[in-house]
């Protein structure tokens, strides 16, 4: 195995490093290929390119067989420059196109409408020791096993490889037989060997333990944890604030509120039209890889809303306001969903549309120029590149001092001047937008606004919250079955379900609409059917009635979007106390003990099942409100930093466990306390409720 990689490998070292774009030019125009018809729109920006390209599917798997080729499973995303990148070096090039074309049968993937076939893949590249990654390029022998791959290649890099993998599947065929099985063996690992998972039970020791290790990693000058390229990672900061919460003594919040603060100081937030890009490229927040997509965003609405109830930094109100507008700006399509992603790129170039001249900014700026250049850290050269990327070095204190202003009127500038920047900005070629509705980060979006509701109050979120839980209603769920693209038959992946189950709960205990909890109960019936490995206590990513891959995989660790296990391990607690639903709640809890020693030790890629984990070592308060001022009772309540809560409430009677045999207090509104199944006296102050969740 070690010595096919060595033969593939000669002509390649570093070049699967990114560097500079150099765009090659087609010699002639390219005619369309199959993508043509494709319906996204990563698929159709290769769909003119002279690389004979197939989707995904019958017709290129059957002639991969027939003819006895090679296959070339290429993987990206619209928003992705280095994916641009390579089809403009490579897959735009005649001569390289006719290596590709004569040799190998070529397939396009979406990763974002088959992440099925992504993760696969993904894990077999890492599986052969090399770095994951987009553009995602791996060999495959006919019958759909990986023998070689990598991530973005130079054009000369790519030529060669071509190359060698053409030889090397005509003179070396055993070998590389042997090597693809190999490999294809490893990603049908069972996961519990795979990782030695075997059933503990959680225990508040083992999440502080697993807290201490994370927190070694904390980057004590630039917020986060020490590594670059930066993610955000929301999840892990989230399980920090549950962690908290649960555990006081442990002095969390100080490197929490400082990360949080140069997260937002930093390029990475857009500081002009408000969004986070995907990650920095460097260890202090400073330069974006400049792409936009949803899924960060709802979670860092999520993320800012719990940082906000818990800290009261009205600065997080700012950014998730900010936040927002970005959204219905320019993510939202007019019947209610949300799109994936904007392309880090525009005019041909990483970054163009976002990125200010000094003279740019003096010309919006105008008499302030000085304040907004030292405010942004605007300089005459360029903090990036010959550019500028807005960020924030400064506190307000120093630039009100340094320019002998009070805070009022810094504040009225820079907000005037953002309003002309986002103007002028508009003026500008946009990046490209890639307009698939996914259900699954639609999920994560409504979550994110919805705790920006209950955190602000603001009744605009609300209303945005509602709109979305209708299209959801309306054209994700075709049938009584979750779809992963709105408009497409593909039926929803684990994470869909188990990030749409989760903005159900929270739909229902933010406006106690009854139909959320019903609708997130028949999903969660639907996954234990069709989802659930019994032997390995988790959620496979695929159903039943799924495409038959060379694989089928449980996903386990909580990356940029937490795993499906993990939410779903929280969505059946919650579901389990909302609908007394004992099987439920054993259910989580068996999850949660199958990788409760795993988290212990790698807590940063299992911050999610942390956060579950915090739930669980305690009985959770059910908290219910009964009575005709029941909205704005849980409205204060859910406004309050408690993360370990369910909350039900109703003004009238329910078949709903929590809300059965619940009465007014003397025509007052009743709120109860109860644990396991046992409620403590019921009180019409929230005040004195409080005490009682307090005094547990």
């Amino acid at each position: 195995m070690k010595s096919l990689i060595i033969i593939l490998s000669l002509a390649l070292i570093s070049s699967c490093s990114p560097g500079k774009t150099t765009k090659n030019k087609m010699e002639n125009a390219a005619t369309s290929n199959r993508l043509i018809n494709a319906s996204s729109p990563y698929l159709l920006q290769h769909a003119n390119n002279p690389v004979d390209w197939y989707p995904w599917g019958e017709e290129a798997l059957s002639k991969a067989k027939n003819e006895d080729k090679p296959i070339l499973v290429s993987i990206g995303y619209s928003a992705c420059h280095w994916c641009h990148v390579m089809a403009h070096e490579s897959f735009e090039n005649d001569s390289i196109a006719a290596i590709m074309n004569a040799n190998f049968v070529n397939i396009k993937i979406d990763r974002e409408e088959r992440p099925d076939i992504d993760q696969i893949y993904m894990e077999a590249v890492q599986a052969m020791g090399i770095n994951g990654g987009w553009p995602l390029n791996v060999f495959l022998t006919p019958d759909q096993k990986p023998f070689y791959g990598g991530t973005y290649f130079p054009s000369q890099g790519w030529r060669e490889l071509l190359l060698n993998v053409k030889t090397v599947f005509a003179e070396n065929r055993d070998k590389l037989e042997e090597s693809a099985e190999v490999y294809t063996k490893a990603i049908n690992a069972n996961v519990s060997e795979k990782y030695q998972l075997s059933p503990t039970a959680i225990t508040q020791e083992k999440i502080d333990s697993g807290y201490q290790k994370l927190a070694q990693s904390f980057d004590l000058e630039w917020g986060g944890l020490k590594k670059a390229p930066k993610f955000i990672m929301p999840s892990q900061w989230s399980f920090l604030i549950d962690l908290a919460y649960l555990n006081p003594a442990l002095n969390i919040q100080p490197h929490l509120e400082f990360t949080l603060n140069k997260i937002i100081d930093g390029g990475i937030y857009d500081q002009i039209g408000g969004g986070f890009s995907r990650y920095s490229v460097d260890g202090f927040w400073h330069v974006p890889h400049f792409e936009k997509m949803l899924y960060d965003n709802g979670q860092l609405l999520s993320l800012y809303a719990k940082a906000y109830k818990m800290i009261g930094n009205e600065r997080y109100a700012s950014i998730i306001d900010e936040t927002i507008q970005w959204l219905t700006r320019e993510m939202m399509d007019p019947s209610g969903g949300f799109y994936a992603a904007l392309d880090a790129d525009s005019e041909g170039e990483e970054g163009k549309f976002y990125v200010w001249t000094y003279d740019e900014i003096k010309e919006v700026a105008g008499e302030h120029t000085a304040l907004i250049a030292a405010y942004y850290d605007i300089q005459e050269k360029g903090n990036w590149e010959t550019t500028n990327i807005p960020r924030l070095l400064h506190s307000e204190d120093e630039i009100t001092a340094q320019f002998g202003l009070d805070r009022v009127t810094l504040q009225s500038i820079i907000t005037q001047f953002k309003g002309k920047a986002l103007l002028k900005r508009a003026e500008r070629i946009r990046p490209g937008l890639d307009n698939k509705i996914i259900s699954g980060w639609n999920g994560l979006t409504l979550s994110g606004i919805l705790e920006a509701y209950q955190a602000t109050g603001k009744t605009a979120y609300l209303t945005l919250a509602e709109k979305n839980y209708r299209f959801i209603l309306k054209n994700l769920l075709v049938d009584g079955t979750l779809i992963h693209v709105a408009n497409l038959a593909t039926q929803g992946f684990a994470e869909d379900y188990a990030a749409i189950i989760q903005a159900l709960v929270k739909y229902y205990e933010t406006t106690f609409d009854q139909e959320a909890l019903r609708v997130a109960n028949e999903l969660t019936l639907q996954m234990n059917e069709q989802y659930y490995d019994p032997e390995e206590r988790l959620f496979y990513f695929t159903s039943i009635h799924a495409e038959n891959l060379i694989a089928r995989k449980n996903d386990l660790f909580d990356n940029v979007i937490p795993s499906s296990n993990s939410m779903m391990a929280e969505n059946l607690l919650k579901l389990g106390l909302h609908l007394d639903n004992d099987q439920y709640k054993k259910q989580a809890l068996d999850m949660v003990n199958q990788v409760g020693q795993l988290m212990a030790q790698e807590t940063s890629y299992l911050a999610q099942w942390a956060s579950v984990a915090t739930l669980l070592v305690k009985p959770i308060p059910e908290i219910v409100i009964f009575g005709d001022d029941y909205q704005e009772v849980a409205t204060a309540l859910n406004a309050l930093h408690i993360p370990r809560k369910v909350v039900a409430a109703s003004a009238k009677e329910s078949d709903l466990p929590l809300l059965q045999y619940k009465t007014e207090i003397n025509g007052k509104t009743a709120i109860y306390v109860c644990y396991n199944k046992t409620c403590k006296l019921p009180v019409t102050d929230l005040e004195k409720a409080l005490a009682q969740i307090s005094s547990e």
